[in-house]
C-alpha cells in the first residue's frame, strides 16, 4: 500500500470516528434535554405542594411558609465527554492522513478541491478542539461535526483525484500563506455559523417564555446560553475570521501580482472572496455601529458563512477562471 493510499484509508477512518462523535453529541443534546426537563419538574413540585395544602378550606391547617424550590440534580454530561474524545480521535487520524498526503505529493497538500477540503476541515476541528481548552462549547459539537462529516465525507466520495505536479501558478511560498490562512479564517466563520444558528432557536425560545407559550422548542436550549451570550460568542469568532480573511485578501493580491503581473483582475474567484469579505465586513459594521443585534445579524452570520461554502463548491466547480484549479 502506498502513502497515497493509506492517506485515504486514514481519512475514510476519521470519517467515521467523527460519525460516532456527531452521534455522541446529538446524544449529549438529549441529555440535556431530559436534564432540562426534570430541572422544570423539580421547580413546578414545591407550588403543586402548596396548592395541596391550600385546598383544604378553613379548617385546613395554615400553609408552611414557602422554600426555595430544591436545585435540579448537577448532570454530567458523559456523552459529551465521549463525543470530545472522540473528535480528537478523529482529528489525529485526520492530521496524518493530510501528512501522508503531503509527504506523497512531495509538497503541501492543498492543491486541487480534495485537499482544500481535508486541511480546511481538519482546521474547522483544530479550532473547535482548540477553543474547548478556553470555554465550553460542546453544545456545538452536533452542528460542527455534522458539517465536518459532510464536508469531508463528500469531499473524499466526488473531490478525490490522483495525485499530481502543481500547475505553475501554484509553485509559490504565498500559495502555502494564502490558502492556510483562507482556511483557518473558515474555521473560525464556521464556528460562528453554529452559534448564529443557536441564537435564532434560543432568541425564539425566549420570546415564546415571554409570552409565556407552553412550547418553547427543544429542551436542551434550557442549559444553554442565552441568545445574547451566543449573539457575542459569534462576533468574536467573526471579527477573528474577519482580520484572517482580510489578509487573505492582501497575500492573494501579491500572489497575483506574482503569478499574472497584476493585483486584482475581477476573475470569479477573486470577485467571490471579495463578496464574502463584504458581508463580513457589513456585518461588524451593522453590528457595532447600528445596532442590528439578534436575528438580523445572526442572519448576517448565516448568509456570510453560505456565500463561503458555495465559493468553495459551486465556484471552484462550475465558474472557470484563473483559480481553476479544482482537479476536478
Amino acid at each position: 500500500m502506498d502513502l497515497d493510499s493509506l492517506s485515504i484509508l486514514l481519512i475514510w477512518t476519521a470519517i467515521a470516528i467523527y460519525a460516532g462523535a456527531f452521534v455522541a453529541f446529538a446524544f449529549d443534546l438529549a441529555a440535556r434535554s431530559q436534564a432540562a426537563g426534570d430541572a422544570q419538574t423539580a421547580a413546578q413540585k414545591p407550588a403543586l405542594v402548596g396548592a395541596a395544602v391550600g385546598g383544604g378550606g378553613a379548617a385546613s391547617a395554615p400553609a408552611a411558609p414557602a422554600t426555595a424550590a430544591p436545585a435540579a440534580p448537577r448532570r454530567r454530561f458523559v456523552m459529551a465527554r465521549i463525543g470530545m474524545a472522540l473528535t480528537v480521535l478523529g482529528f489525529l487520524f485526520h492530521l496524518t492522513g493530510t501528512v501522508l498526503r503531503g509527504i506523497a505529493a512531495e509538497r503541501v497538500p492543498w492543491a486541487n478541491m480534495y485537499e482544500f477540503a481535508m486541511m480546511g476541515t481538519l482546521l474547522i476541528i483544530a479550532v473547535f478542539i482548540a477553543v474547548n481548552i478556553w470555554m465550553d462549547l460542546r453544545y456545538l459539537g452536533t452542528f460542527i461535526l455534522g458539517l465536518i462529516v459532510v464536508l469531508l465525507g463528500g469531499a473524499a466520495t466526488s473531490f478525490y483525484v490522483e495525485i499530481v505536479p502543481l500547475m505553475d501558478p501554484l509553485k509559490s511560498v504565498w500559495l502555502i500563506i494564502h490558502v492556510f490562512v483562507a482556511s483557518l479564517s473558515t474555521a473560525f466563520f464556521g464556528l460562528a455559523f453554529a452559534l448564529s444558528v443557536l441564537q435564532l432557536m434560543q432568541g425564539r425560545r425566549e420570546r415564546r417564555l415571554a409570552a409565556g407559550e407552553a412550547k418553547t422548542g427543544p429542551g436542551f436550549l434550557a442549559t444553554l446560553p442565552v441568545a445574547d451570550r451566543l449573539e457575542s460568542l459569534a462576533y468574536r469568532f467573526v471579527t477573528v475570521g474577519f482580520i484572517l480573511w482580510t489578509f487573505t485578501l492582501i497575500a492573494g493580491s501579491i500572489w497575483a501580482q506574482e503569478s499574472w503581473g497584476r493585483y486584482w483582475g475581477f476573475d470569479v474567484k477573486e470577485t467571490w472572496t471579495f463578496i464574502i469579505w463584504v458581508v463580513y465586513a457589513g456585518y461588524i459594521h451593522a453590528r457595532a455601529t447600528r445596532g442590528w443585534r439578534g436575528a438580523r445579524s445572526a442572519w448576517l452570520s448565516i448568509i456570510g458563512f453560505a456565500a463561503v461554502i458555495f465559493n468553495f463548491t459551486i465556484v471552484n466547480m462550475f465558474f472557470k477562471g484563473l483559480h481553476a484549479y479544482s482537479g476536478l
